[in-house]
Order: C-alpha cells, then sequence, then structure tokens
C-alpha cells in the first residue's frame, strides 16, 4: 500500500508531492486513513518559515527545532486501519479526531495537563508529520477523540480553529453572559470563535474586520454588529457598541495595529486575548495596565481537556455555522495561495 503525501521541502518553495510505503504502526502508534484535512493559517507561516515580530526582525521556525521535509496538516479526522501492538482503546474502523497538539509527556506544561504549551512539543504537522496526505500516524490513541454525529469534513476544523477559539473564550467566559464580547478577525477561527461565543451564552458579539465581505458572513454566523476595523474612529466605535469599552476582547489577527486597537477599546478592568500570529509588535506604555486594570495575555490553542468539552458541546447544541469547503488534497497549494490572498470565508478541508 502506498502514501501520497505534500511536504515543504524548503520554506517559500512550493509543496512537493512525495510518494512511500504506508508506514507500519509501532508501540502505541495507530495509523490513520485521513479523511479530512483542515487547512490553518499557521501553515503559511509554516511554509514561508517564519513569523513577523516588528521592527524588521523575524522569528525563524527551523531554528525553533522545525524539521524538513514537513508534511503540514494539523487538523484531522480518519479512519483507524491499523494498531500498534501496544495499542488500545481504539479498533480498526474507528473514525477519529487526531488531537494534534502533543506534547513530551513530561515537563511541567504536559505534567498539569497543558501539552500544547509543552517546551519539547511533538505537534503534528509542525513538529512530526501532518494530515496532507493520504496518512496519519498518531503516536497514542489518547490523542484521538470520537466525533459522534458529526461528519469528518464538519469535525476536522475543530481540531485547531475550534479548540483555538473555545480556549480562548474560556479565558473571558466570566463575563460571556452579562457583557459584550468583541471578536477582532472574522477568518476561521475569528468565525469559529463568533458562534461558539453565542453557544456559551453570550448575548452579544460585535465582530471587527476590514473586510465587508467577512464582516457580513460575521453577522450571519451569529454576531450581532460588525465594525469596520480600518475606520479611523473604531476604537471609538466598538466603545460606544459595548457601553463604554470592550470587558473581554479576543484578538484573532494578532498584527500590531490589531493588538493596539483592541487595548485602546477596552474598557477599565477589560481583558484583552491575543489568539492570531499575523505578527507584528506593538508598543504600550506599561502605566496603562495598571491604571486601567486591563489584562493583555495570549491563548494558544487548547488541551486535550478542552478539546473533549468542545466536542460534547458541539454534539450537544450543534455545529457552528461556518462555511466549509470540502477541496481534493491534490489541490492543497492552490488552497493554501487562496487562504494567503484571503479569498477564503470561513474554512477548507481537504479530502482524499
Amino acid at each position: 500500500m502506498r502514501m501520497r503525501s505534500y511536504q515543504v521541502c524548503q520554506c517559500g518553495a512550493p509543496l512537493q508531492r512525495h510518494d512511500g510505503d504506508v508506514p507500519t504502526p509501532q508501540g502505541s502508534q495507530v495509523l490513520l486513513k485521513v479523511l479530512a484535512a483542515g487547512v490553518c493559517h499557521s501553515d503559511l507561516h509554516i511554509w514561508d518559515g517564519y513569523y513577523e515580530i516588528g521592527g524588521g526582525k523575524q522569528l525563524n521556525l527551523v531554528d525553533r527545532g522545525i524539521k524538513l521535509p514537513l508534511t503540514m496538516g494539523h487538523e484531522n479526522v480518519g479512519e483507524v486501519i491499523a494498531v500498534g501492538p501496544d495499542a488500545t482503546g481504539v479498533q480498526v474502523g474507528d473514525i477519529r479526531l487526531a488531537h494534534p497538539w502533543i506534547g513530551c509527556g513530561e515537563c511541567p506544561a504536559c505534567r498539569r495537563n497543558e501539552e500544547n504549551l509543552c517546551v519539547k512539543p511533538r505537534f503534528l504537522g509542525v513538529f512530526s508529520q501532518g494530515g496532507y496526505s493520504t496518512h496519519l500516524v498518531v503516536p497514542h490513541s489518547r490523542h484521538l477523540f470520537a466525533i459522534g454525529g458529526l461528519s469528518p469534513q464538519q469535525a476536522a476544523p475543530l481540531a485547531c480553529s475550534g479548540v483555538t477559539a473555545y480556549a480562548a473564550l474560556k479565558k473571558v467566559q466570566a463575563t460571556l453572559s452579562t457583557e459584550a464580547v468583541v471578536v477582532i478577525g472574522a477568518g476561521g477561527v475569528g468565525m469559529m470563535g463568533i458562534t461558539l461565543a453565542r453557544m456559551m451564552g453570550a448575548q452579544r458579539v460585535i465582530a471587527v474586520d476590514i473586510d465587508p465581505v467577512k464582516r457580513e458572513a460575521a453577522l450571519l454566523a451569529g454576531a450581532t454588529q460588525a465594525i469596520d476595523g480600518g475606520a479611523c474612529d473604531a476604537a471609538a466605535q466598538i466603545q460606544q457598541a459595548t457601553g463604554g469599552g470592550s470587558a473581554a476582547t479576543l484578538d484573532f489577527v494578532g498584527s500590531g495595529p490589531t493588538v493596539d486597537l483592541a487595548m485602546a477599546a477596552a474598557a477599565k478592568g477589560g481583558s484583552v486575548v491575543v489568539v492570531g500570529l499575523y505578527g507584528g509588535a506593538i508598543n504600550l506604555p506599561t502605566p496603562y495596565l495598571p491604571m486601567r486594570a486591563l489584562t493583555l495575555r495570549g491563548s494558544y490553542v487548547g488541551t486535550h481537556g478542552e478539546m473533549a468539552e468542545l466536542l460534547a458541546l458541539v454534539n450537544q447544541k450543534g455545529l457552528p455555522p461556518v462555511p466549509v469547503t470540502t477541496r481534493p488534497l491534490d489541490e492543497v497549494s492552490t488552497a493554501l495561495a487562496d487562504l494567503r490572498a484571503g479569498r477564503v470565508v470561513g474554512r477548507v478541508v481537504l479530502a482524499g
């Protein structure tokens, strides 16, 4: 049996098709036939090989331990087709979502069940081979989750887009039912954030985006108001819409200007959670933090526990109405190009 993968062999260069033998799972490993693989914006950074960190500086991903050639793809659902001799908990024929945020299992973060913050990560599609392929090896069945009544194409984006938005929302959950939540960026993760916020009890969700098409899509997905983030008075509009300032803002873009906007529009005692990895830098007067009692924090993907909570929520309350477009695996490079150009509304999922 043969396996087909699309790999980054040189950062910035076109993906290369690689054909090889399907691996035989060893030990506790589980082999999946990939049924659906979501295309995520962070894959563009991996493909390019760096993140912009402001001042003309870059954070080089190869220096961080990413090794080439790499098969990207960290939003994966597949069918179990083989298990290693020590694998338990799954059987051939099971359909499972692969939680990609896998740690070393030994560091303090892993011991407190926060493998997504591991100092020696083994994330699928980032530090180990991912799902832009016909087959995927998962190191242990504890990283595999049943998807209930969801289709593979519906469930795949939950592995990153979904759990990332859910984990960020949990950080402001105390104010969701009483205050408006502001969502900056109505891309794939931001749209998931809008819909999940409503499912988690938010009565008012204010979407902020520079693209009118995405603002309209945000309203259709459950946002109660949409604001042009590029407007010269965007901060004032957010303050007016929230009744004096935002108590909770989730920035799913993560650029210097969007974080600046979030901080400018925040209420006293407000929280700004930066989720996106667009890149850049901020220049924040430090007295603002204590004088306005602001909280500025990051949120990075999600834990195993949060993945389980999210799947339970979605299977109980229904799938977030985020547009999902399915394309053949062979169109991965085109899908990434469309994502880079801003032509994707919602999420693209590769199949077959």
